[in-house]
């Protein structure tokens, strides 16, 4: 061993994420799978206790989550879960929709194997996410079978866009992909995009991912108007 080997054996390697992104990690799943329901309390000191932080730690994670949507600061009540929003909600879709359809068409076009073979790979995971009742690794497979679609195009910028969206739109989809059938309507409305994009048809590699969005609307509709309704 070197002496500059000796000096830097000992070394301490920095963890990949501070605590603060570990907390604010674990808050935002609890929220996306419905651990903390919409409109409920946030309890600073209970959180403390949960996560094994310190006060300060939760006060930043409960900002950037206020920053995200996912929390909301009312006066006299604190920080609650945010509801979700129905008109916000359509909106969200809208956008997906637009962008989504534009990605599908333009992948179609580029009529390249390892596009299609990317989003096989993406869909098979999904189907065994569901399989195994993993609704965690449904929401991750679909995130990357989005993000294929964009960057194999080089769409960067509008990724960007989605991504910034990608948080409320994990809580959209953790509520939609626990609905009767979604398992395996979802996967099935997606394999045909993957099937216009392997035919090279951007016209129906478009409809398919805009009529994917179009039911997930739907389905976010009925159940954020039941909740609604039942309280």
């Amino acid at each position: 061993m070197t002496a500059a080997t000796e000096r830097t054996a000992i070394r301490v390697e920095r963890p990949a994420k501070t605590l603060r992104e570990l907390a604010l990690d674990k808050v935002r799943d609890a929220i996306v799978e419905g651990y903390f329901r919409p409109g409920e309390r946030l309890v600073e000191r209970d959180l403390c206790a949960q996560l094994g932080v310190s006060r300060t730690i939760v006060r930043e994670v409960l900002r950037h989550l206020e920053s995200e949507g996912l929390v909301a600061n009312l006066p006299n009540k604190g920080p609650i879960v945010a509801m979700l929003d129905l008109d916000e909600a359509k909106q969200i879709y809208e956008i997906r929709g637009a962008l989504e359809g534009m990605a599908a068409r333009l992948c179609a076009e580029r009529r390249e194997p390892a596009i299609v073979e990317a989003l096989d790979a993406s869909l098979k995971n999904i189907r065994e996410s569901y399989a195994a009742k993993d609704m965690a690794g449904v929401l991750a497979h679909t995130s990357s079978f989005y993000q294929t679609l964009f960057s194999k195009i080089d769409r960067h910028v509008a990724w960007g866009v989605v991504n910034l969206l990608t948080v409320r739109i994990n809580h959209l989809r953790s509520m939609t992909i626990k609905t009767k059938s979604r398992d395996i309507e979802g996967p099935a409305q997606m394999a045909k995009i993957v099937e216009a994009i392997r035919q090279g048809n951007g016209d129906a590699a478009y409809k398919a991912a805009l009529d994917h969005v179009t039911s997930a609307c739907a389905i976010a509709e009925a159940v954020l108007t039941a909740q609604k309704t039942a309280d």
